[in-house]
């Protein structure tokens, strides 16, 4: 007993070693996790975010004349705009009515069906 005493009065008055190591180990243990979070944004919910703004626009900018694709595939010309329903002639006097969302984009001059 009267041998643990001088090393229980050491830890009192000293404060143990590395005591004061613990207060900035919680910061420094919270900082992987936030990196990770920085990178999967800027890899992953970023260009994602860029991506649906520009489909958005381009759902926005959609004219009358347009030829289009849907999201099914299918490629065809807009006949009339109206709020959220576009009609798309897909044949000679073959129209369907879809939603503004089904579109997948413009077709471009150069690819397509050569019409």
């Amino acid at each position: 007993m009267l041998y643990l005493f001088p090393i229980s009065v050491a830890h009192a008055a000293g404060g143990g070693g590395l005591a004061g190591l613990g207060g900035s180990s919680g910061i420094a243990s919270m900082a992987p996790f936030v990196l990770l979070i920085v990178v999967f944004y800027f890899l992953l919910i970023r260009p994602q975010q860029k991506t649906a703004k520009k489909h958005k626009e381009l759902l926005a900018a959609i004219a009358q004349g347009d030829r289009v694709i849907t999201r099914g595939g299918i490629h065809g010309r807009v006949q009339n705009v109206k709020d959220e329903v576009i009609s798309v002639e897909i044949a000679n006097n073959v129209v369907v009515k879809l939603d503004r969302g089904a579109i997948l984009g413009k077709q471009t001059a150069d690819g397509g069906d050569g019409k």
